[in-house]
This record gives structure tokens, C-alpha cells and sequence, in this order.
């Protein structure tokens, strides 16, 4: 093959010369034509290459398919399969290319940065966010890579050093990624239980060589701050932290993909994968507050991981517009999780990402009983989601921002925001954010005919109307968020409108989606409501155990509605007397523990007496 040649006829010749030695027997594996257009195609060249192979490939095929001689038939035959060898081994090149410049390009973000600056370009090489993120067998040929840098600067073989032990953690760690899941039986990531004992912290600890890693593991699994931990690491290494970087993001990133690939699984699914998104998030968090007062470019490069790991799960299909996230977080440490977010993300500039985030952000504020910080949220979430074209997004805010005026008892803004959901839904076929403005108008107006004491039965129809269209759209669509708050408001409307055992089957089926969907806000909400409606039915026994429940579901997660029942609890103690109220308690210890446990059991009483002496 003649190098004089123009590029394209070049590449022609090269083609025809290893279909030529293909027929004649030459060529003895797809690896020696893999190695022969290694050879043969330079690099930046790849587009001329293509387009002759194409050229080939259309008019071998063209032979194949009309002519009329046999034996020339069955020659162009062998010779287009040959072609397709070409092909198939040309993608191959091309990945290889691909690869080989990934890691080029990443050595040189990282080798190029200035002093101070090259862990953060290290994190933006194998953010998942990116185009071509790097994979594992890449990010090992950089550490490879980065020794030849070792002499030039100690950060370029720290860095490497780091990523080094962080990959041999990993690949200690893969075969105890999830082993946890089945040494205690829990939905949760195993933040509960007896601290230190379980878990995946616990476990994990246990594998990992290095004393910095084993020391940060133990201190999650004995639900201790990760801020804490990081003021104390006062000799923490660039190369403690690479490692750190690295077995931390392929844990989550493990934890993530198995999770996803388990929907009908009942201990895993999508809501641990969310879990697994926000706990990650958070620990990066934690560590960044607590490093700011040592090492600026480590809080640099925590925050940088943990919006990285954000702006992943907001582009997930299950991120969870409408709820859906407090049946994961059962550890004490995480009580207040996501109030970790909120000022790293202050200094994010506004993207689609954040929208989502702040959304969530909104929906446990308002779970804490925080009405106005959860508006304020929802309305810089509602403003960017709507320069993003995010739609979905948009329409989400003005459905929490409705159920927020609610909670403010501000119903005409109420119904305002549960108008334009339903408006914007319809015009863009939305059919999540339709069923939940549904409800919203329903529960908004059925609140305010309450306050104004309207007494007309067709005001409560029209509103109870709106529910249950509600109810019936998010059945239809299969979305068991919506349908928990659907029988929720269903609920509370019917117990506004004094129909206790109307209102009792709607709380109960809510209970039920909501333990189905891992929303433990609302569990606690239909369980407080449940109690109201066995009150005044008079079924005591009834009304302690899902009172208790309710008391205890909404104070683990910091609700201030938790108050509600224990109000109701302390009328009743007073009617019945010490006595017979803790008889009933004990007749339904046995249902009580399954749900939160002999620790949750044992605390109920404790509960009553905090809220007795805050009255």
C-alpha cells in the first residue's frame, strides 16, 4: 500500500488488502485485523477512514444482493463478511482511540492545574456527570500515568498513590457491598439498629486496610458526625483523601446500580437507591463543614463530590418530585440530613439540577413543620425550574407551594397555586402534577369552606369531587406517592366534615401506599389523622395504638406535627387514668414493634412526658 497516495484512496487500498487476505486465508483472527488498521488508519484521520469503509461495505452489499453468477455471488458474499469484520474491528479502534484521549486529556487537566487546584481537577476527570467519564480501568491508568509526574511535584504522586489504594478498597469491598442487607433483615441502609454492631459502616469497616478509612466507617456506624470526625483528622494526606474520594463514590455508585436493578424487591428498589443518593450527599457535606476549618481545598473538594452525586440523582427517572425519601433515614446523625444541602447549594448558580433539589428541600421543610423556609425553597425552585423548561418541575412547586399556603392556613393562595398546577399540567399533559393539583384544589378548598364555617353540602361535594378524581388519575397511572396523598386528603376532608368511618378506610389505604412508597411523613400524618378518627368513634384501644405509632414516625423525623397526637394520647391518658392507658398500651405492644421496634415501644412513653412538660 503506497503512502504517495491521496488519504481516501489510501484507506480504500488498506481495506481492499485485508479483505483480499481474508479470502486467501491470511488472515488467522480478528485480533490480526484489530492490529493491521492500528497500523494502517493515523490518528485524527478516522472520519476519511469511515467513509471509504462505508463506500466498500454499500457496494459489496450491492453485489451480493444482484448478481446473477454464483460463484461471483458467493466471493462477494465472503467478501462483505470480511467487511463487517473490518467494521466491528474499527469500533473497536475507535473505542480504544477514545479511551487512550480520555486519559491523555485527564492527565493533562490534572498535570496543567496550578498548585491548590489539581485535586479539583482531578474530581471533574471522574465526575459521572461528565461526557466521557472515566471508567474504572481508566481512572487506574491514570494513577499509572501520574508516576511518570511523580518527581515533577509530590501532589501528582500523592494523587496517584491515593487513587492506587482507593481502587484495591474498592476491589476488597465489592464482594461486602450489599452482604448487610442480609445480616439484618431492614429496608433502611442500616443507619438504625444497634450502633456499631450493623450496617453496612460496620461491615465495611472490617475490610478496608487503611486506618483513616476504618476510622471514618466506624464513626457512621456508631451514628457519630462525620463533622467531627473531619476536625479531629488534623494530618490527614492529599493521598487520605484521593483514597477516601474514590471508595466512597464507587460505594454509592455500587450500592446505586444494584439497587436500581432490584424494583420488585421489597428491601430495595428505587427508594434505596434515593437513600443511597441523599446519605452519600450528606456525609460529603458533613465532611466539608468539618474540614473548613483546617484545609480549604479539602471543603472545596467535598462539596465539588457531593453536588456532583446531587446533580446525578436530580437527572434520575425516581427522583422524587412529589415526597417520598424519610423511610431511609432512620439513624439519629441523619435526623436533620438534608438541612446539610442547603448551604452548599446557596452557592450553586441556577440549573435544572438544582430546581430538583430544592424541591426536595422544600418537601422536609414543610414535613418539619419549617412552612416558610419550605416556601421560600419551593419558590427559587419554582423560578429556575421555569427558566430550565422544566416543566415537570414547575408544576411540582406550585403543588408543594399550594400544600404550604395550607399548612399556613392561607387557603385562597392555596387554591391559587393548585389552579395554575392544574392548568399547566393539562397543557403539557403531565399526569403526576395533574392528580396532585387534583388533590391539592380538593384539600385547599375543603380547608377553606372549614375556616369560613360554610355549612352548604355542595361546597364539600365539589371539593371531595376534586379528590377523588385525584385518586382515581393517580391509580390509573400507577404512582403510589400521589395515591398516599390522595387518601390522605380524602381523609382529612372527610374527618372536616364529621364522617369519622368515611374518613377512617381512606387514612388506612393512605398508610398503606405510604409505607409502599417509604414517605415515613406521610405514615406518621395518616397515622395522627387515624387516631382523630378512632377518637371519635370512641375506640380507645384503636386510638392509642396508631396515635403511638403516629407520635413516634413524625418525631423521628423531626416533625413538629408530632405534637398533634401526643396531644390527643395526653387527653386520653387524663379520661382513662394512668392505669388503664398503659394497660392498652401493653395489649397492643405486639403490634406496636414490628413498626418501630422494642427502642421505638419503649419511647413512647418518654414522648408523652416530653410533650406534657413542653404544654
Amino acid at each position: 500500500m503506497s503512502d504517495s497516495l491521496p488519504l481516501r484512496e489510501k484507506y480504500l487500498a488498506l481495506i481492499d488488502e485485508i479483505v483480499q487476505n481474508t479470502l486467501k486465508g491470511k488472515i488467522s483472527s480478528q485480533e490480526h485485523v484489530y492490529q493491521m488498521l492500528l497500523k494502517g488508519v493515523t490518528a485524527d484521520t478516522g472520519e476519511v477512514f469511515e467513509l471509504a469503509l462505508s463506500d466498500r461495505l454499500n457496494s459489496t452489499q450491492q453485489q451480493v444482493d444482484t448478481e446473477k453468477d454464483e460463484l461471483k455471488q458467493a466471493k462477494a458474499t465472503r467478501s462483505l463478511r470480511a467487511i463487517k469484520t473490518i467494521q466491528s474491528q474499527w469500533q473497536r479502534a475507535q473505542q480504544q482511540n477514545k479511551a487512550t484521549e480520555a486519559i491523555v486529556s485527564a492527565i493533562k487537566e490534572i498535570t496543567t492545574a496550578q498548585t491548590g487546584g489539581r485535586l479539583a481537577a482531578f474530581l471533574r476527570i471522574t465526575d459521572p456527570n461528565r461526557k466521557n467519564a472515566l471508567n474504572f480501568q481508566q481512572i487506574q491508568q491514570v494513577s499509572k500515568s501520574l508516576q511518570q509526574f511523580a518527581t515533577a511535584d509530590s501532589d501528582f504522586q500523592e494523587i496517584s498513590e491515593g487513587i492506587t489504594r482507593g481502587v484495591a478498597a474498592w476491589q476488597r469491598l465489592q464482594d461486602h457491598l450489599i452482604s448487610w442487607m442480609y445480616e439484618q433483615s431492614r429496608e433502611s441502609l442500616g443507619f438504625g439498629g444497634v450502633p456499631g454492631e450493623q450496617g453496612p459502616w460496620a461491615t465495611w469497616a472490617k475490610q478496608v486496610n487503611s486506618t483513616f478509612l476504618q476510622a471514618l466507617f466506624r464513626t457512621l456506624a456508631l451514628e457519630q458526625s462525620a463533622i467531627d470526625f473531619a476536625q479531629q483528622q488534623r494530618s490527614i494526606t492529599l493521598s487520605d483523601w484521593v483514597e477516601m474520594a474514590v471508595i466512597l463514590q464507587y460505594l454509592q455508585r455500587g450500592l446505586v446500580n444494584w439497587f436500581d436493578q432490584q424494583p420488585y424487591n421489597v428491601k430495595a428498589g428505587s427508594k434505596l437507591s434515593i437513600s443511597t443518593f441523599l446519605t452519600f450527599a450528606v456525609i460529603w457535606s458533613q465532611l466539608a463543614d468539618g474540614f473548613s476549618s483546617s484545609a480549604a481545598v479539602y471543603t472545596a473538594g467535598c462539596s465539588q463530590v457531593m453536588l456532583q452525586i446531587l446533580r446525578t440523582f436530580a437527572q434520575r427517572p425516581y427522583f422524587p418530585l412529589y415526597g417520598g425519601i424519610f423511610a431511609s433515614f432512620s439513624g439519629t446523625y441523619l435526623r436533620d440530613a438534608l438541612n446539610y444541602l442547603d448551604e452548599p447549594l446557596r452557592q450553586v448558580e441556577g440549573t435544572q439540577e438544582k430546581a430538583r433539589i430544592l424541591t426536595l428541600l422544600g418537601y422536609s421543610q414543610r414535613a418539619f413543620g419549617q412552612y416558610r423556609r419550605s416556601g421560600q425553597f419551593h419558590q427559587q425552585a419554582l423560578e429556575i425550574a421555569r427558566n430550565a423548561g422544566d416543566r415537570p418541575c414547575e408544576i411540582a412547586n406550585l403543588n408543594h407551594l399550594s400544600r404550604s399556603c395550607v399548612a399556613q392556613q392561607m387557603y385562597a393562595e392555596a387554591i391559587d397555586y393548585s389552579q395554575r398546577a392544574l392548568i399547566l399540567s393539562r397543557q403539557t399533559g403531565d399526569r403526576t402534577g395533574e392528580a396532585n393539583a387534583l388533590v391539592n384544589l380538593g384539600y385547599s378548598e375543603v380547608m377553606q369552606a372549614q375556616q369560613l364555617e360554610q355549612t352548604e353540602p355542595e361546597i364539600y361535594e365539589t371539593a371531595i369531587n376534586y379528590l377523588q378524581q385525584g385518586l382515581t388519575l393517580s391509580e390509573r397511572l400507577g404512582d403510589v406517592q400521589s395515591k398516599a396523598l390522595c387518601f390522605s386528603s380524602l381523609g382529612i376532608a372527610y374527618l372536616v366534615i364529621e364522617q369519622p368511618q368515611t374518613a377512617m378506610k381512606y387514612l388506612e389505604d393512605g398508610f398503606q401506599a405510604a409505607q409502599f412508597s417509604g414517605d415515613l411523613y406521610l405514615q406518621g400524618l395518616n397515622l395522627a389523622n387515624l387516631a382523630e378518627a378512632y377518637y371519635h368513634l370512641q375506640d380507645q384501644e384503636k386510638v392509642i395504638y396508631t396515635g403511638c405509632l403516629g407520635m413516634y414516625l413524625l418525631n423521628q423525623i423531626s416533625s413538629n406535627e408530632w405534637r398533634k397526637p401526643a396531644s390527643l394520647l395526653t387527653s386520653l391518658r387524663g379520661h382513662l387514668g394512668e392505669e388503664a392507658f398503659i394497660s392498652l398500651l401493653q395489649q397492643n405492644r405486639s403490634k406496636i414493634i414490628p413498626v418501630i421496634g422494642v427502642d421505638g415501644y419503649d419511647y413512647i412513653p418518654q414522648l408523652l412526658e416530653e410533650y406534657k412538660g413542653s404544654m
